[in-house]
């Protein structure tokens, strides 16, 4: 059976001259199923796909082992799987499920390698005022304090 840590470093090598390129998964599952997920600050296109798709069969003999493979770009409403990819979003609209179970909707700001800002937006009524007005606060958030943070897609 083909490995995880088979491929790894054949996608890693294809990468490495790529900037601003990472893996974001690597997958083997039963009868040789492989998926490999790869992303960049500008994203990844369907041509890099076929080419990276093309590198790792170079690399994998399936007269040795038949396996499938798939080479793709995380989707846009998966849950972030790797740091880079808050570097990526950095800045944008997310939804983020803390550790205790509570949704915070806002825009992420400060992605550090050890945690990150979430700059949220309230409407609260200051007290002796007679409007509420809008309110920002940013919460940070360690990574394995929270169970998962999506890219929040809007329709203007």
């Amino acid at each position: 059976m083909i490995d995880k840590a088979q491929v790894r470093p054949i996608v890693a090598d294809y990468i490495k001259d790529k900037e601003g390129y990472f893996i974001v998964d690597v997958k083997v599952g039963k009868d040789n199923n492989i998926l490999v997920e790869v992303d960049s600050a500008k994203g990844f296109s369907i041509d890099e796909c076929e080419e990276l798709t093309r590198y790792i069969e170079s690399r994998l003999d399936r007269e040795v082992e038949d396996y499938d493979l798939e080479v793709g770009s995380p989707g846009l409403s998966s849950p972030f799987k790797v740091k880079e990819q808050y570097a990526k979003y950095e800045g944008e609209e997310v939804e983020v499920l803390d550790a205790d179970g509570k949704k915070h909707n806002g825009r992420l700001t400060q992605v550090t390698p050890e945690n990150f800002g979430l700059e949220e937006t309230r409407m609260e009524k200051p007290e002796g005022s007679k409007r509420k007005v809008e309110v920002k606060t940013i919460t940070t958030f360690d990574y394995d304090k929270i169970k998962y943070t999506k890219y929040t897609i809007r329709f203007k």
